[in-house]
C-alpha cells in the first residue's frame, strides 16, 4: 500500500476520539474522495496524512515510511490559499524551491533525491503559470487576483514541487462552476498521467462522485468502520447520477 492507515486513533484534548481504531489502504496512484457532516473529522484526517497532527508511530504509513512530521514529497492545498501578500504569484510558486535550496536535500525539508530538482525551479514554475493559465498574471500580487486567480496560484504552488501524494482540503468550494470544473480537469489528468496519489476532502456530493476513484464516508464523532465506496461513475460518468443518489441516501443515514 502507498497509504496505509493502521488503527489510527487521535482524538483533541479530553474529547471522544474523532478517530477510533481506524484502518485504511491506498494503492499509489489512486484517487479518494472524503465527504461527510460538518465537524466529523474531514479536514483533520488530511492533516494527520499530511503529517501536522501527531499520531502514534507506525500508526500512518506512506510509501513504506512511517508518518512523524510533515513529508517533503507531500503537497497540501488548503482552501484559504495561503498566499503571501507581499510576494508576486511567480515569488509565491517558487517558495518551496527557496525552501528546498536553503535547506539542501536533508530527507527533512526536500527530498534526499531533489539535487537535480533545484537546478531548474524557473522552469516548472514557468510550466505551471502556463498550464493553469495564470502566466499574464505572475507579477502581480495576492490582492489584485481574483479567488479563483488566487487558488490556481496555491495549487501551482504545490504541484511545481512534483508531489507525489497530493491533498486538497476543500480548494474549490467557493470558485464559479467554469473554474471550479477546469481546476477539477487539472488534477484528474494530473492523477491519469503522473501516477499522482491524491484525496480530496469535500462537501459536494457532484465533486466528490466526480473526483473520486473511491469514496470515504467519515460519520461524526470516533471514526471506525467509516464505508468506503468504489465509484463505478469515476469511469463511467454515464452513472454518475445513481452513484450520486447512493450517496445522498447513506449520508441521510449518518448518526
Amino acid at each position: 500500500m502507498f497509504v496505509d492507515i493502521r488503527h489510527l486513533t487521535f482524538g483533541y484534548g479530553g474529547g471522544p476520539p474523532v478517530f477510533d481504531d481506524f484502518s485504511l489502504g491506498l494503492e499509489k496512484g489512486c484517487a479518494l474522495s472524503v465527504i461527510g457532516p460538518s465537524g466529523c473529522g474531514k479536514s483533520t484526517f488530511l492533516y494527520i496524512l499530511a503529517g501536522l497532527m501527531r499520531v502514534g508511530a507506525s500508526q500512518v504509513v506512506i510509501d513504506g515510511r512511517p508518518i512523524l512530521r510533515p513529508r517533503p514529497r507531500t503537497g497540501l492545498v488548503l482552501q484559504d490559499h495561503g498566499l503571501l501578500p507581499w510576494a508576486t504569484v511567480r515569488e509565491n510558486m517558487a517558495l518551496g524551491w527557496r525552501i528546498r535550496r536553503f535547506y539542501g536535500p536533508d530527507g527533512k525539508h526536500a527530498p534526499r533525491d531533489a539535487v537535480g530538482d533545484a537546478s531548474c525551479p524557473d522552469g516548472a514554475v514557468d510550466r505551471w503559470l502556463k498550464q493553469l493559465g495564470i502566466a499574464e498574471l505572475a507579477d502581480r500580487y495576492p490582492l489584485q487576483l481574483s479567488r479563483g486567480q488566487r487558488q490556481r496560484a496555491a495549487i501551482g504552488r504545490t504541484l511545481a514541487l512534483s508531489p507525489d501524494l497530493l491533498l486538497l482540503d476543500e480548494p474549490f468550494s467557493a470558485l464559479d462552476a467554469p473554474t471550479r470544473e477546469e481546476l477539477q480537469e487539472t488534477v484528474l489528468g494530473l492523477q491519469k498521467h503522473n501516477r499522482l496519489t491524491f484525496i480530496i476532502v469535500t462537501h459536494d456530493i457532484d465533486e466528490a462522485v466526480r473526483m473520486g476513484e473511491s469514496i470515504l464516508i467519515l460519520r461524526g464523532i470516533s471514526n471506525r468502520d467509516s464505508t468506503c465506496l468504489v465509484n463505478d461513475a469515476f469511469a463511467d460518468p454515464a452513472s454518475r447520477d445513481e452513484m450520486k443518489k447512493r450517496l445522498k441516501r447513506l449520508l441521510g443515514n449518518r448518526p
